[in-house]
């Protein structure tokens, strides 16, 4: 079985199962994900302050992981 993201998890717990996500989050405008903020910000936050849906941003990194 895949590991799967939920929008509860922090940002930190999703590049620590697989730092590859990263483009994706960058490519949504979320460049800071280094900074101890992004870090402990939930997917289903990051979404909200970033304008976008997060579970079509949940369903995208799954996909990526699905596809490894």
């Amino acid at each position: 079985m895949m590991a799967q993201v939920s929008k509860d998890m922090t940002i930190g717990e999703v590049l620590a199962m697989n730092p590859e996500v990263a483009p994706i989050l960058m490519e949504i405008g979320m460049h800071c994900l280094g900074c101890p903020a992004s870090q402990g910000e939930s997917l289903a936050e990051a979404a909200m302050v970033h304008g976008i849906d997060s579970d079509l941003l949940v369903e995208k990194i799954n996909a990526f992981l699905a596809a490894q």
